[in-house]
């Protein structure tokens, strides 16, 4: 297939030069430079505050400073995953694109379109001198993917508009109006390791290759969890047999799902064959549970040296609980109009062994405020009852539709003028920035929409270039009309 063309070439020359800058979560400092830089050469007043969320603020065109100012926000972190074979520094090393018919790809890597591309159209934007506005206010967070501190570090009073477009959205004709909230517990199991008694058999075990994918957006689409499947063997294997714990890995980040991990533990001697069998079997049944949705999932099974071992009480119990904390959508909302939405759900996200603990980190998120506290407690309690010491962080709010958005209306008519047929006006089950923004900023009135990305938070991400120009023409088409 036959390479698409880039359009609008001013947004992608953007984009490319933003991921030339690595820009980690919690580790956008050259990122922010680069913004701050950005404004001031091009005589625009720009602010950094205190957080290092970035302002730049850009006067109205002629005959149009009498409209409201348009605030047009996105988030300069990146979620950074790869495959294992690749090599790269995403603290160093850009991010390699290429164009594959109308997607463009990463090379191995996620692609950052996730919110890369929201920053490229406003910096698109920014730079142009013959585009229509009213006074805008282009804003860039830091850190929203591994917390939104940069979202909750704002101060109110730092964005002066009245109406807001979060350029963070990832299917383009939707138009979201609410998200979910969410939460993170993160379970510790304390320990001193020991030799394995003597008869062991060692076995490391390995599952790689399922999709993964955004743990609030995707959570509903029926994907494997890696941590959740070894777990389940483990906990079978377990109740047969009895076995040692010596390390269990998976996943990386709280906000994707796992898409591979390693279990090194012991059994007896004698049942090392029935658990290579058993693990056939395993992998069989696995592999028919999830013959839609993981069709390239690969297990590995094979001995390995001896290594010290957790204890039995701690084994046993860390095991069980991750069998028992619940994974996946727990409740859909109630509400007819958006029962097809998730309200509540769960992400059983990574784990981490030391020699001196395993850290495992789950994820909720909620619609609802008062199901969020529930799952939480669920959550909670269950690694509470196996022994472990849990923290939760206090989490960022859901944000609430308004039934009188003159933004959303607008944000509508302008859809439907430009391609002719209604967009989708929803919620979505995932964080954006916009939950803590109508805390500090009660009356602003806020959208959120962008271009169809696909497979975000893995090395699957892919943008769809065709939907890019839409989303710059509509935002266009909304700079020009707003109180028109």
């Amino acid at each position: 297939m036959a390479n698409i063309e880039l359009k609008p070439a001013c947004v992608f020359e953007q984009f490319a030069k933003i991921n030339a800058i690595p820009r980690p979560s919690k580790k956008e400092e050259k990122m922010i430079e680069y913004l701050r830089q950005f404004g001031e050469s091009r005589g625009l007043e720009t602010k950094v505050d205190e957080t290092g969320n970035v302002l730049i603020r850009k006067n109205a065109t002629k005959g149009m400073e009498g409209r409201p100012t348009i605030i047009l926000q996105s988030h300069m972190d990146m979620v950074c995953e790869k495959l294992p074979e690749v090599n790269i520094d995403f603290e160093k090393d850009p991010i390699q694109t290429y164009a594959d018919g109308e997607w463009m790809k990463a090379k191995g890597t996620t692609l950052g379109a996730d919110d890369g591309i929201g920053c490229a159209i406003e910096l698109a934007i920014l730079d142009s001198d013959n585009i229509e506005h009213g006074p805008i206010e282009c804003v860039f967070t830091r850190d929203e993917e591994t917390g939104l501190t940069g979202a909750e570090g704002m101060k109110a009073g730092f964005m002066t508009g009245s109406m807001l477009i979060n350029l963070d959205s990832e299917d383009e004709g939707q138009i979201f109006v609410s998200c979910a909230g969410g939460r993170n517990t993160t379970a510790t199991f304390t320990y001193t390791k020991e030799q394995a008694p003597e008869g062991c058999f060692f076995i490391k075990a390995s599952l790689k290759g399922l999709i993964g994918g955004h743990s609030g957006d995707d959570i509903n689409k029926k994907r494997a969890n890696a941590v959740k499947l070894l777990a389940r063997f483990l906990y079978q294997t377990q109740e047969r047999y009895g076995i040692r714990l010596a390390s269990f890995n998976a996943g990386r980040l709280h906000n994707a799902i796992p898409r591979d991990g390693i279990i090194v533990f012991a059994v007896p001697f004698d049942k090392k064959e029935q658990v290579r069998a058993d693990w056939n079997i395993f992998a069989t049944d696995v592999e028919e549970e999830y013959h839609v949705t993981e069709k390239n999932m690969e297990f590995s099974m094979e001995s390995c040296e001896p290594e010290s071992v957790l204890p039995q009480n701690v084994s046993t119990r860390l095991i069980q609980a991750l069998q028992a904390v619940d994974n996946g959508v727990f409740a859909m909302c109630q509400d007819e109009e958006i029962a097809w939405l998730v309200e509540t759900s769960n992400n059983v996200a990574s784990i981490v062994t030391t020699d001196e603990n395993v850290v495992i980190v789950a994820s909720q998120r909620s619609n609802v405020m008062s199901a969020l506290d529930n799952q939480a407690a669920t959550v909670k309690a269950v690694f509470q009852l196996a022994g472990a010491d849990v923290v939760q962080g206090e989490g960022y709010p859901a944000w609430k539709m308004r039934a009188d958005s003159k933004l959303t209306a607008l944000t509508v008519e302008t859809y439907k003028k430009l391609f002719g047929k209604d967009p989708k006006v929803l919620g979505i089950h995932a964080g954006l920035e916009c939950g803590l923004f109508s805390e500090k900023y009660p009356d602003l009135d806020m959208v959120s929409f962008g271009p169809t990305l696909r497979g975000v938070h893995s090395p699957d991400e892919r943008l769809h270039i065709p939907t890019v120009e839409m989303v710059w023409n509509h935002l266009l088409a909304i700079l020009k009309n707003v109180n028109a």
